[in-house]
């Protein structure tokens, strides 16, 4: 029997006693659509990286309770769920204050491409294409408390009916139903004011061109060229460190104060991460012989002009798939 046709079998009723190599045949397909699940719940790839194994290693301990009455997907994700809820509930409160997430990381386009993308009812594929994976979308998400976090996921995201929500959560139903309603009123007050207006995204034509503008004037240190690129309302943060600036002046003036202008010759590599445009720069190294990696700006474009840069530090770059050094 071929792998396909194992999985499709097993996929309809219970595991029973199956080897270790069967089951990862049946296990490992769902690594990448899981693995963006608990990125979205946790707002940390490297956490997502350690929830998803920890997912597969319940699930194969756990193999003989699968029972085949929900299909094998949707069995891995109610133990992805409660393995990133015991995560969230066993270490120190993180807080998201004031639209700062110090915890996040990026997630590279090259791995969302491996999402299911072959069909309308694939729930990852629909995901992705309405944007919840853009960082604004994760960053809101990481200030709801967990359990209507995972309520909103499950519902709004994954659509699955409350009725399995409630069995995965061990609410009922109406209780559910109240924390996604508290869940969506959180996530438009931390969301963009124009969230369904976007149209920044890596492939939007005005989009590729705000990025070229700001690659040459990035090239240039000419801020006054990147100033002009910038919303009034423009956000800009760089986790993990702390500090948020709100507004172009305030943007800018951090810029300045922080010798932006005077840092020497710089290269840029355009990538994409989120499903938004990136732009990595990398600066001069005399001793080095080359340009190393610096940081690279994930942005947010809206109207035609930068409303979000999340600035990510060089240790980003190998997961983005970025090189280790430009030479000349």
């Amino acid at each position: 029997m071929s792998v396909d046709a194992r999985a499709e079998e097993r996929d309809r009723g219970p595991l029973g006693e199956v080897d270790e190599a069967t089951f990862s045949d049946l296990a490992e397909p769902h690594r990448r659509e899981l693995h963006v699940h608990c990125y979205r719940m946790l707002g940390s790839f490297e956490d997502a990286e350690d929830t998803v194994q920890e997912t597969f290693l319940r699930a194969w301990r756990r193999r003989e309770t699968f029972e085949g009455r929900a299909t094998f997907r949707a069995w891995l994700y109610r133990i992805a769920t409660n393995a990133c809820l015991d995560l969230l509930a066993r270490r120190r409160p993180r807080a998201a204050v004031g639209g700062e997430v110090h915890w996040l990381q990026p997630y590279p386009d090259r791995l969302l491409d491996e999402l299911p993308s072959d069909g309308a009812d694939e729930p990852e594929a629909v995901a992705v294409a309405q944007e919840t994976i853009e960082l604004a979308y994760v960053v809101a998400v990481q200030h709801l408390a967990p359990r209507p976090r995972a309520a909103l996921i499950l519902r709004d995201v994954l659509g699955w009916p409350a009725k399995d929500v409630s069995e995965l959560l061990g609410d009922s139903v109406d209780s559910v139903n109240s924390a996604l309603r508290r869940a969506r009123a959180g996530m438009r007050e931390h969301l963009p004011a124009e969230r369904r207006e976007w149209t920044g995204g890596a492939e939007d034509p005005s989009a590729r061109e705000v990025v070229r503008r700001y690659v040459e004037a990035g090239v240039a240190t000419d801020v006054d060229g990147l100033a002009a690129l910038l919303r009034e309302d423009i956000r800009c943060s760089m986790p993990p460190t702390p500090g948020l600036h709100v507004g172009r002046d305030a943007v800018v003036g951090d810029w300045v104060a922080s010798g932006f202008a005077d840092l020497g010759p710089l290269r840029t590599v355009v990538t994409s991460a989120n499903r938004q445009p990136a732009v990595a720069f990398y600066l001069w190294q005399h001793e080095e012989d080359a340009h190393l990696p610096l940081t690279v700006d994930v942005l947010r474009v809206t109207g035609g002009a930068i409303s979000e840069i999340t600035t990510f530090h060089a240790d980003q770059f190998p997961r983005l798939g970025l090189p280790e050094r430009l030479s000349r």
